[in-house]
């Protein structure tokens, strides 16, 4: 039986799967249609029950949300060509920036005149929750492979004896 000399195979593998980058700008663009529909239905329930106050802090937190989702999305797609440690720095890195952001953001807006603590916080977990969804669902409706750019042998480079 003749097998083939497996380091003759061709071995064109990279790290990265060359469609994530589309799954990510998938998310990226999902997350820019929950957002507007989050500062439209917030936004116009924000104002029935508080005011402006509540039309401005439903806006903060639709940013809030759509920032913090964006900033992960957009750290993958720019730490995906470095090796695997580095892409894991960035990544962590962009975490850590986003948890003091967040921390800093929200000191900031604690005794602010014009911000409503209840809307901010419903459209806040509005946008996480329905961020984590489109997440979700963009990652299971993606053809996503375990190897990516793979090029398999040919029946006939491979005679059978």
């Amino acid at each position: 039986m003749n097998a083939p000399d497996p380091t003759s195979l061709p071995t064109t593998l990279r790290a990265v799967p060359s469609n994530a980058r589309g799954v990510l700008t998938a998310v990226l663009r999902y997350t820019g249609f929950l957002a507007i529909a989050i500062a439209i239905v917030g936004g116009g329930l924000g104002y029935l029950f508080a005011s402006t106050e509540g039309l401005i802090s439903a806006f903060i937190g639709t940013a809030l949300a759509v920032l913090f989702a964006s900033i992960t999305a957009v750290s993958i797609i720019g730490a995906m060509r470095f090796d695997i440690a580095a892409f894991f720095g960035i990544v962590m890195g962009a975490w850590l920036l986003k948890i003091v952001v967040f921390i800093v953001i929200l000191a900031l807006l604690r005794d602010a005149s014009f911000v409503q603590t209840t809307v901010l916080f419903i459209t806040v977990i509005a946008g996480a929750i329905g961020t984590m969804i489109v997440d979700v669902l963009v990652v299971f409706r993606s053809h996503l492979g375990y190897v990516s750019d793979a090029v398999l042998p040919k029946k006939s480079d491979h005679p059978r004896s």
